[in-house]
């Protein structure tokens, strides 16, 4: 058995849950943030078999999309903000970070 925790946008969460339940994957719906552009994101917790980990992944893949956006960049700590120009840069955002791990036992009560 395995458990892949796949943190995705919030802008996917929904149509990856949706796809996912279609594939009788159950899932669990985490609210988490993101480091980089400190924005909400979805982290979902999905156990399965071992040879339904590519299935998974599949679905995984074709729901959560790259796109680009515009981000103002943060000012500069200790910096003289007179002299600073936030001039807004675009980003690729989206898509999926997953982690594949085993699980030694699993338990419902």
């Amino acid at each position: 058995m395995k458990l892949i925790m796949a943190v995705i946008q919030d802008k996917d969460s929904n149509r990856l849950v949706n796809a996912l339940g279609e594939k009788d994957f159950k899932t669990t719906k985490l609210a988490s943030t993101g480091g980089f552009l400190k924005e909400g994101n979805t982290t979902l917790m999905i156990g399965c078999e071992d040879q339904e980990v590519d299935n998974a992944l599949e679905v995984i893949k074709d729901n959560c999309s790259h796109r680009e956006q515009m981000v103002a960049p943060i000012s500069p700590m200790g910096g003289n903000a007179d002299s600073y120009i936030p001039k807004p840069v675009k980003v690729e955002v989206g898509g999926a970070t997953v982690f594949v791990l085993p699980v030694e036992s699993f338990l419902q009560f």
